[in-house]
């Protein structure tokens, strides 16, 4: 086996069971550091398993390494392989099996911790048909957000990519974009305009008041380039940054400002967020909102968290038809360019 392909493998599985980021920083040093050797030097270690010298690697990452070298599966990947061998959430297999694709992903280029590449190649493994790249916008410098001329630097390696694979997969070019305290969105309209999917969340000022934030977000929604309105709350329930209450709004409002303008609320699958709430869940459902199950992944690991949100889509009663990644590639691309037309 690839010693490169076991390490990363192995940080898939550790970032699925929501491991501690340095063990998966650990695995993923180490398969970076084997993967820039040249093909002479990997071959002479190899050949005398000389790997303790490399910088980054230590007793367990050698261990796999060496094994993987031998032509083996490594012990501890098969161990990861056996523990993940059980689903993460159960209930939605009707919906996950119809499931074409993740709307909201994060990669190198803001917050997320790997690159855009594995990213979309981890999607292609577990099954999906496309991937929406949407990293941060400017305003939030915390997660390294895209500036505009950044983000086209991005949308042109989304095209290339896409260019490379030939219609086998569709990497699709969007952005979480910050709503700003007055309702506007935080990067160029000419450059939104050309995305294939943006999603609008609120990330500051979580606690101002019901009224204000209500306007806040209807305004987000009623722009004609919003497409999918991001954890709506805010909420976080657990985690390593602890929990945070949910932020107020009324949310009949919000959610016939997303049937008016046609937004799909967004089911957000993280463990720590599982936002919105079920009550919310199960109003948008009542109102007739579309929905969208997204991982909000920021690891290639992290991707398969869509079981938890097919999970909750299931149990509030939501038919896969109302869930736009559910929908065929191009008519997903024609729902949200449609939008921009009606302006």
């Amino acid at each position: 086996m690839d010693p490169v392909a076991a390490l990363r493998e192995i940080g898939f599985w550790l970032e699925r069971s929501r491991s501690d980021t340095y063990r998966v920083q650990a695995y993923r040093k180490a398969a970076d550091t084997v993967e820039a050797l040249s093909a002479a030097e990997r071959t002479e270690r190899e050949a005398d398993n000389r790997w303790a010298d490399l910088p980054g690697l230590g007793p367990k990452t050698i261990t796999v390494i060496s094994q993987a070298a031998a032509g083996g599966v490594p012990d501890y990947l098969q161990g990861r392989r056996t523990a993940g061998a059980e689903p993460l959430a159960t209930g939605g297999e009707k919906i996950l099996a119809v499931l074409r694709g993740d709307l909201h992903t994060h990669t190198t280029w803001s917050d997320g911790g790997s690159p855009l590449p594995e990213m979309v190649q981890t999607a292609r493994r577990l099954g999906r048909e496309y991937l929406a790249i949407t990293d941060h916008s400017p305003r939030l410098k915390v997660a390294h957000g895209l500036s505009a001329e950044r983000l086209r630097e991005q949308i042109g390696l989304i095209d290339d990519l896409n260019a490379e694979l030939a219609g086998e997969f569709t990497v699709l070019r969007g952005i979480e974009v910050d709503i700003l305290d007055d309702g506007r969105l935080d990067q160029e309209s000419a450059l939104l305009d050309q995305l294939d999917i943006v999603v609008a969340s609120v990330h500051s000022k979580l606690r101002i008041d019901s009224e204000s934030m209500t306007h806040r977000m209807v305004a987000a929604i009623a722009n004609p380039r919003t497409n999918i309105l991001g954890h709506c709350t805010g909420r976080l329930v657990e985690g390593s940054r602890g929990t945070r209450p949910e932020s107020t709004f009324d949310a009949e409002v919000v959610f016939a400002a997303c049937l008016q303008f046609d937004v799909a609320v967004e089911i957000n699958s993280r463990p720590e967020r599982r936002d919105p709430p079920s009550r919310l869940l199960a109003l948008a459902q009542e109102m007739g909102c579309k929905f969208s199950i997204d991982t909000d992944a920021h690891a290639p690991g992290q991707l398969d968290f869509s079981q938890y949100g097919a999970q909750r889509a299931a149990a509030a009663g939501i038919e896969p038809e109302m869930i736009i990644d559910t929908w065929p590639v191009e008519q997903l691309v024609e729902w949200a360019a449609a939008k921009k037309r009606r302006r």
